[in-house]
């Protein structure tokens, strides 16, 4: 019995510390998701005119179940230190709600990955097409070739359908040049913005799906880890409250007073007749 009671004590904290160490594990993997997620919906926030607002779901996504995780982070530290099973269930519970938004959230990016090409070809077109009616510093083609240093769609020939050269205007923008012009002219970039614009929008998602999925499947662990420990916490109660009802048992049967009981001799001796003579009686002499 005591050997048996020392396993589950044992046991029992083991898995405790253990669900402790993977909550403040959640805890700063949470805060590492929420600061990709931040950091990739800025990126996005940047190119936004070259991205469908759909693209914008699984960072956005990513970001609440960052924030959901730190929260169950905390919660599972204080239900594990309380050894309270209610809280523990609860947790195991949570992870595992928070491990199907991860699912997903990743399904998502890696479904939006494939409509990368299509939507950004599509769309450095039709920016290129409208650069004639806007005035002044044209965005966001211009804010587009400064930032990623490129030129067109696949490269500065692809200015000629929209800007063709009439010998006074070049045929592509000024952010096409690699240095400051000279004279009117200058060498354009090399390389076009489709190619660079797709691969960090498909990196993006890949690191969000991957980022997700990696630490979903380490949340399956905390939840099973999770449920064992409200299982040993659970046989630990019982087994206390056992004993403590037989030692409260014992103990009654122990203490419990003793009733008078009385002879014939003494039952008589309290109803003495005093004209009767008893060899107990004093003599007369």
């Amino acid at each position: 019995m005591a050997s048996e009671r020392y396993e589950l004590n044992m046991s029992m904290k083991c898995v405790k510390y253990m669900i402790f160490v993977i909550s403040i594990t959640f805890a700063v993997v949470a805060a590492m998701l929420l600061s990709m997620a931040v950091a990739i919906g800025n990126l996005f926030d940047d190119f936004q005119n070259f991205i469908d607002s759909h693209f914008f779901v699984p960072p956005n996504l990513l970001i609440a179940i960052g924030i959901i995780l730190l929260v169950i982070a905390l919660f599972g530290c204080v239900g594990a230190l309380k050894e309270s099973t209610a809280m523990i269930n609860i947790y195991g519970a949570l992870l595992l709600i928070v491990f199907v938004l991860q699912l997903a959230a990743a399904i998502t990016a890696f479904v939006l990955r494939g409509q990368v090409s299509m939507m950004v070809r599509q769309k450095i077109f039709d920016s290129m097409g409208d650069y004639k009616q806007q005035d002044g510093y044209r965005n966001p083609i211009d804010t587009l070739q400064n930032t990623l240093e490129c030129c067109g769609v696949d490269g500065f020939s692809d200015w000629a359908q929209f800007l063709p050269s009439d010998g006074t205007v070049m045929e592509y923008p000024e952010t096409c040049c690699a240095a400051p012009p000279v004279n009117g002219e200058c060498m354009p970039r090399e390389y076009g913005c489709y190619s660079r614009l797709s691969w960090l929008i498909s990196q993006g998602s890949v690191l969000i799906a991957t980022g997700t999925v990696a630490v979903a499947f380490v949340q399956v662990l905390g939840a099973v880890c999770a449920f064992m420990l409200a299982s040993a916490i659970r046989r630990a109660k019982t087994l206390r409250a056992t004993r403590r009802w037989h030692l409260q048992q014992s103990l009654g049967i122990m203490t419990k007073p003793i009733e008078t009981q009385y002879t014939g001799m003494e039952k008589s001796e309290t109803n003495v007749d005093p004209d009767k003579y008893l060899p107990t009686s004093p003599s007369v002499n």
